[in-house]
């Protein structure tokens, strides 16, 4: 049953909201054959599951930022052997909003252990494409990971992304290992987090503000 945690699709009840960690190309037909088996297709790492490859990457490229908060830009060569979580998201959906302190309290409590959270903030409207309004909430909400701005979004269409938020979770090799999308699942996403990590599976977790 290891396996089925991180091949899970959940649908929030009511809302529009839904958890998915599969591979883009992921069939029906994939996810039951990587859900069987004498470990359910996933590794282990001193016991302890690790979320499968889904795809063997590396990650869609970020090069078309038109500009960066709290870095001066970050490229392949900053990224390479490093676990990177990708956050598309926007300031002003409440969604985003949500999962804001889980985010900046996994990139205050893993980014010693090598993660690095980079944000790509894509607009859905027009206010929330100027770079000095995203600069604003940045700063008005101690948000200290990179973020890159996607006004055009050339790196939403790059990522053939369609949700605010999104998260991509690549490990140290470059391979895609988690996707979520909406609110939620933050056990899971940290599980996964720590796992490519390779933390101690006694040593603290993140603290949620």
């Amino acid at each position: 049953m290891a396996a089925l945690r991180w091949l899970v699709a959940a649908v929030v009840a009511g809302s529009a909201t839904a958890a998915i960690i599969v591979s883009r190309q992921a069939t029906t037909a994939t996810i039951e054959a990587a859900a069987v088996g004498e470990r359910g297709g996933v590794a282990e790492r001193g016991g302890v599951a690790e979320p499968p490859v889904l795809e063997p990457g590396p990650a869609p490229s970020v090069a078309a930022a038109e500009g960066w908060l709290n870095t001066p830009g970050l490229g392949n060569a900053d990224l390479a052997g490093r676990v990177v979580l990708y956050d598309f998201w926007t300031f002003g959906c409440v969604n985003c909003q949500h999962t804001l302190p889980h985010v900046k309290a996994w990139h205050e409590r893993y980014a010693d252990d090598g993660l690095i959270v980079l944000s790509i903030h894509t607009p859905e409207f027009d206010y929330e494409a100027d770079p000095a309004n995203v600069a604003e909430f940045v700063e008005a909400n101690a948000i200290g990971y990179p973020v890159a701005l996607d006004s055009d979004r050339e790196i939403w269409r790059t990522w053939d992304n369609h949700y605010w938020p999104a998260f991509y979770l690549y490990d140290q090799q470059g391979r895609f290992r988690l996707r979520h999308v909406g609110e939620g699942a933050y056990d899971t996403t940290e599980e996964a987090i720590r796992t490519l990590l390779g933390v101690d599976p006694d040593s603290p977790r993140a603290v949620v503000r």
